[in-house]
């Protein structure tokens, strides 16, 4: 502890001391205050400055040492000193207390809170750094909390001492005046029957309807003021129209049918988007032929001799597409139609916050959801434009494999394709400028992955970074810029896989000036809403996470919102965000890893669990990978869980629920999972924690209390 720490704490120790051992909060009650009033009025009619000046500092002080009264305080200086100089004295005074309590709790208190809690708080100080002066004020004009806790928990957040001072000064002022005004009323009374005249009746009407009032006033101030004005249709054709039906858009539609509601869903190209027709459905499919392609290798550690298969690409792709097919009515328009939605093909086009034009239809609706997805990013790299390039949509129109294959991205969806065409007998080389394959995961989870890739035959460079395309006699190549210099990789074909980039671009963004975030996504609130109060964005189109399990969480927040219309506001929360990179072994985790953890500062403890000691992946030769909990220092509660090994993916849904619903691990250690399976491992996992905490220095105690036992 710093010095200056020491020095506050123990003023403000021994001021609150001398406030209970005093029993000082005899004067901050109503029987005192009616008591003294004609004293404290006497005394302030004969030295105004005096009394004014005590009033003043009392009040400070009550303020900045947090101690409950300043209602009674503020009612007595409205009947002192009037409503005028009542409203001054105190609108200062609480704000200079509430500020000193305010860096009080900033000095002592908030490096320690962060530390420890950093996780937690991690939402609410993105929250305070963006929107927190808004939040002061919201707190100031309607008072959910008493001020003084207010003071206590703002100094914990990252919110600056002006701006809090200031926003404290004008958020108070409203309800100052309104509480003085009583004080002041009640100061007036003479007699039992004032107590029923008019000027005493409105001061207590008023302090019933102000937090009434307030909230009326920060409705007017939060409400969004949209960038241009529209003329608003007097009657609706529909309550919801939904731009797109991948993933988002379905779940929109749905929802909003659901709900009996006119809703109108808008597709140019194919149901289902990108997940169904050229994303996870025809990548899995593609990724589990090449795991047999793999297993037919692997043969003999099965105990089968002699076992062939010859890879016909062709094939593969066409079972592709027999997946992507049977799937595909899950998504149709025929089911659509059937549950209530009203699928409409065609280019949409926003001309207003009510209006969507499709062909030659103007649709007028309450509410617009956008749910455009995204695509492939396709950078702009020299000589690239003059090669016939692949990317995550266009690579399934191939049918011939390609001898040699370059991807270019080491994120989750290049390391699944590079993995599977060399499984599938592609020669590969997989580059990124990172200095690892798989960056946001931790490095024993790439290096297991790693081995894994040279095992197969993947060639990985890191640390390259593209420079630029050319033709050559062997037919095309890539010249990258590594540490040890310029190299050249010849390939056959370039799938580019370096992340994809939100659809915002024609259909109207544009003419209505609708904000984006940095990273090219519509800017959304925490209600998914944009900058129209009556248009919402959801799924790829929005972020910040590109997976279609969170396209789908959001479509839900999104679409009450929209249908509700204000009356009712859900807020979408980011707190559990699962996901897995489908390769061999596979990468599933949800919260936080080791590296974010490290990055943002949150204290953990670190329980391992080894797969390779798991009786089923033993017996199934997929004895490899591990499970990785952090959990808060002592407890068990789960910060974030990482899996890597066979079906991650599936065992990960565990974690997910235990952190969705508060269970820590000793839950998971004492429920009972079949044997032999794979989710074993996460209940060896929880005991590994649990065996980690046994009071080891009182075990030579029950060995002498059972050998008692014994006789």
């Amino acid at each position: 502890m710093t010095k200056l720490k020491g020095v506050v704490l123990a003023i403000f120790v021994l001021l609150l001391a001398a406030y209970f051992l005093l029993d000082l909060g005899r004067f901050l009650t109503l029987d005192y205050v009616q008591s003294q009033l004609g004293a404290i009025q006497a005394f302030t009619r004969d030295n105004f400055t005096g009394a004014a000046t005590l009033y003043f500092l009392f009040y400070v002080a009550v303020t900045a040492l947090s101690i409950p009264g300043a209602a009674i305080v503020t009612l007595v200086g409205g009947a002192v000193f009037g409503l005028l100089w009542g409203t001054i004295l105190v609108s200062f005074a609480s704000t200079i207390g509430a500020t000193l309590a305010f860096l009080t709790s900033r000095l002592l208190l908030r490096d320690w809170v962060q530390k420890r809690f950093g996780r937690t708080l991690k939402t609410i100080n993105a929250g305070i750094e963006k929107d927190g002066n808004f939040y002061l004020f919201s707190l100031r004009m309607v008072p959910l909390f008493p001020f003084f806790v207010v003071n206590l928990l703002m100094g914990l957040t990252p919110i600056k001492v002006l701006p809090y001072f200031l926003v404290s000064q004008v958020g108070m002022l409203l309800g100052t005046a309104v509480y003085v005004n009583a004080g002041a009323e009640l100061g007036q009374i003479e007699s039992l029957s004032g107590l029923v005249s008019a000027p005493i009746i409105l001061s207590f009407a008023l302090l019933g309807i102000f937090p009434w009032v307030a909230r009326a006033l920060l409705s007017l101030f939060r409400r969004v003021k949209p960038p241009k004005s529209f003329p608003r249709p007097k009657q609706f054709g529909a309550n919801v129209v939904v731009i797109g039906a991948g993933s988002a858009g379905l779940v929109s539609s749905i929802i909003a049918a659901g709900a009996k509601a006119k809703v109108v869903l808008i597709e140019k190209h194919r149901m289902g988007g990108d997940c169904l027709n050229t994303g996870c459905v025809p990548s899995k499919a593609l990724i589990r032929s090449a795991r047999v392609a793999d297993y037919i290798k692997r043969a003999s550690e099965f105990g089968i001799d002699d076992a062939k298969g010859t890879v016909n690409f062709a094939k593969i792709m066409e079972r592709v597409q027999r997946v992507v097919k049977a799937i595909e009515p899950h998504d149709s328009v025929e089911r659509f139609t059937s549950l209530g939605v009203e699928c409409v093909s065609g280019e949409a086009f926003i001309t207003s916050p009510w209006t969507v034009q499709v062909g030659d239809r103007t649709i007028t609706t309450r509410s617009i959801v956008i749910a455009t997805g995204a695509r492939p990013f396709v950078p702009p790299i020299p000589g690239l434009e003059q090669i016939d390039y692949l990317t995550s949509d266009s690579l399934w129109e191939i049918r011939q494999l390609p001898q040699r294959l370059l991807v270019l991205g080491a994120g989750p969806i290049g390391c699944e394709l590079a993995q599977s065409f060399a499984r599938l007998g592609s020669e590969v080389t997989l580059i990124d400028q990172a200095p690892r394959i798989m960056p946001r995961e931790d490095d024993d989870v790439a290096a297991l992955v790693m081995q894994r890739f040279e095992q197969g035959g993947v060639r990985v460079l890191t640390g390259c970074k593209a420079k630029s395309f050319v033709r050559n006699e062997g037919g095309s190549a890539l010249i990258a810029e590594s540490a040890n210099g310029d190299v050249t990789l010849s390939f056959d074909k370039v799938l580019i896989a370096i992340g994809r980039k939100a659809n915002v671009e024609g259909f109207g963004l544009e003419e209505l000036a609708m904000p984006l975030e940095t990273r090219g996504t519509v800017k959304v609130n925490q209600y998914l809403q944009t900058a129209y109060p009556n248009i919402f964005a959801c799924g790829d189109v929005a972020g910040p996470y590109q997976f279609t399990h969170m396209a789908s969480f959001q479509a839900w927040f999104a679409t009450l919102n929209a249908l509700l219309g204000g009356l009712k506001k859900f807020t979408v929360n980011y707190n559990v965000v699962p996901w897995a990179t489908f390769t061999d072994p596979e990468v599933a985790r949800v919260g936080l890893n080791e590296q974010d953890a490290q990055e943002q500062g949150v204290a953990y403890d670190l329980t391992r669990y080894e797969i390779d000691d798991l009786d089923r992946a033993i017996a199934d030769e997929e004895a490899h990978g591990f499970v990785k909990v952090l959990t808060q220092p002592g407890s068990d509660r789960i910060l974030g869980a990482t899996i890597v090994g066979y079906h991650s993916g599936e065992l990960i849904t565990e974690f997910v629920l235990a952190m969705t619903h508060g269970l820590g691990l000793k839950k998971i250690g004492a429920t009972t999972h079949i044997y032999p399976t794979l989710s074993e491992a996460n209940r060896f996992a929880a005991n590994a924690w649990r065996n980690a905490r046994i009071p080891k220095h009182l075990l030579p105690w029950a060995e002498k209390f059972f050998r008692w036992r014994r006789g």
